[in-house]
């Protein structure tokens, strides 16, 4: 079973794990609040608002101090500290609701993360037994990795198969953590026929899964088949972490079993598959949540690292991503991962400078990864640094041994960066050359279809490369623009209307789109129409591609007048 298959099935898992406070509690209006209140009631409902949990949780950490027993204000504050990666306070706050009688699940799943991190596994079955409840999943891997880590393999085991056998909808994934108490335990074999699904029953496997696997099929010396099944779910572009497992499989080599080392480990990966799964969700801070508590039991998780400071990015709170990229340990095979995910973050939150230096100072650390230059090369692209993105994906191009199909994109992209420089002589081999890899790829057809008719150049091949671009991606408003366009550069204006209003119809804040379709409507006498469009184009100006001067003259004395005066072509 392939990782995205299985993941379908663990998702239908995890929503049935959802607490129910997991959205934001409804506050109560700042006018009742006494006065020495207000400020800090106001200010958290504002973080709540926008997302900033690290604010969240001082404000509404403050505005209890001032109330106590208000649970809305420890409800927030507990969710913030948590969502910010402050473990510690969220979980003295989970205790005090708990004390108080007001148990919520979130509360719930963080007593029971704090009683596996202190390794209290008698608390976390007791607490089960009095009615304490966090989750389907949760509450039934809880209690089987609890038994684990008591040191009774015997009642975990029963826990696990209890489960399986009452829950159907959790059988696959149940079986999954069962296979890996089994190589906790040293017994590789049960844990490969589980994984291996030789018992006839669906195992839920995600990529962590696929490596776990590898690894305990390296442990039993079965490296051929450790090969085969890489071969089969990773191809020939592993990322780092797994690119070193399957050497060490190529050279025969045992690897230890690291994915689980303790019962909280075990709980650990628990946290994080259900993370992973609802990690589409967007708007739903269950799966940062889930993410942090992974990270509370097992700090140096890379999976857990990646997935929550993406997600943390993903809503906008970039330095807490930063933080949380910082936690992965310098020698481990996904540290490169984290340190381009700090880039990004520094570059999302408006650093620009700072996360392009931060990528050529990686680049000089790590001037043998692809991956580095490339990234590299996209921002300074998105930078409109063209040259120097150019340079950048040379280097990464540099460093392939044979250059193949699965590369085309970093080709598309430098060819992209040649073009923008004005060193055409450059891009159209390149782009030419990216079509013998991909000769149906409509973003290729349509990029080099457009670049050859804005300058005249094969305009029967190029109208029939935009064409076959539209065919294959007829959704796209830029690629529609291209055909409409290649008509109107081809002198065919009745033929453009459609085609041109189509693509404003698919994007219609667009300015380049609208002035084009201005432009297509004058040529054919539709005046009035035309000067419309450019001002809707004006309207939605800025664009690095629109000559706002230009058109402003196009709406005051016409087109051809305009374009006669800034020397510009039909």
């Amino acid at each position: 079973m392939t990782p995205s298959s299985s993941f379908t099935r663990i998702i239908a898992i995890a929503a049935l794990c959802i607490p129910t406070f997991l959205q934001p509690v409804a506050a109560q209006d700042g006018a009742t609040l006494p006065p020495g209140l207000a400020s800090a009631f106001l200010t958290g409902r504002v973080a709540v608002a926008s997302e900033d949990f690290a604010r969240m949780a001082q404000s509404y950490d403050t505005a209890l101090q001032a109330d106590p027993e208000n649970e809305t204000f420890r409800e927030l504050a507990m969710q913030g500290w948590l969502l910010s990666g402050d473990f510690a306070r969220a979980a003295e706050l989970a205790a005090q609701a708990a004390a108080s009688g007001e148990m919520t699940q979130v509360a719930a799943v963080i007593l029971q993360a704090d009683e596996f991190k202190r390794g209290d596994y008698s608390a976390v079955i007791a607490a089960l037994q009095d009615g304490r409840r966090s989750g389907p999943l949760t509450d039934a891997m809880g209690v089987a990795w609890a038994e684990l880590g008591k040191g009774s393999m015997s009642d975990a085991v029963e826990a696990f198969e209890a489960a399986i056998s009452e829950r159907v909808e959790l059988a696959p994934f149940a079986l999954y953590q069962k296979a890996l108490a089994h190589a906790f335990v040293g017994d590789m074999e049960r844990a490969a026929q589980i994984l291996s699904g030789e018992d006839g029953a669906e195992v839920s496997l995600s990529r962590r899964g696929v490596l776990a696997h590898l690894t305990i099929l390296s442990q039993l010396g079965r490296f051929e088949q450790g090969q085969a099944l890489a071969d089969a779910i990773f191809g020939g572009t592993p990322d780092d972490d797994v690119a070193v497992l399957i050497d060490a499989l190529q050279q025969e080599m045992s690897i230890p079993f690291a994915t689980v080392t303790s019962a909280s480990d075990g709980m650990a990966e628990v946290y994080f598959a259900l993370g992973s799964a609802l990690a589409g969700d967007r708007g739903d801070w269950l799966p940062i949540i889930y993410g942090q508590l992974a990270l509370a039991l097992r700090p140096d998780h890379g999976d857990a690292i990646l997935l929550t400071g993406q997600l943390l990015e993903r809503v906008g709170q970039y330095d807490l991503a930063d933080q949380t990229y910082g936690l992965m340990p310098a020698d481990n095979p996904q540290y490169l991962g984290a340190e381009l995910g700090r880039a990004n973050a520094l570059y999302q939150s408006g650093q620009v400078d700072e996360a392009v230096e931060r990528l050529v100072s990686l680049s000089a650390a790590r001037a043998d990864s692809i991956l580095v230059h490339s990234s590299l090369g996209d921002m300074l692209r998105r930078e409109e640094r063209f040259a120097e993105a150019a340079e950048a994906y040379t280097r990464a191009i540099d460093l392939i041994d044979e250059v193949e199909a699965r590369h085309w994109v970093l080709l598309y992209t430098r060819a992209i960066a040649y073009e923008r420089t004005g060193e055409w002589d450059l891009a159209e081999p390149e782009f030419r050359r990216v079509l013998e890899f991909v000769p149906d790829e409509p973003q290729v057809l349509n990029y080099l279809g457009y670049s050859l008719i804005e300058k005249r150049r094969n305009l029967d091949e190029a109208l029939d490369m935009i064409e076959r671009a539209v065919a294959g991606d007829p959704e796209s408003g830029y690629i529609t623009d291209s055909l409409g366009w290649a008509y109107y550069r081809l002198g065919r204006y009745e033929e453009a209307v459609p085609v041109m209003e189509r693509a404003v119809e698919l994007l219609p804040r667009d300015p380049i789109l609208n002035d084009h379709l201005g432009d297509v409507y004058w040529a054919v006498g539709r005046q009035r129409e035309a000067r419309f469009q450019w001002r809707r184009a004006l309207s939605f100006a800025p664009h690095p591609d629109l000559d706002v001067d230009l058109v402003r003259r196009k709406l005051e004395i016409g087109k051809e007048p305009a374009l006669e005066e800034f020397d510009t072509p039909q």
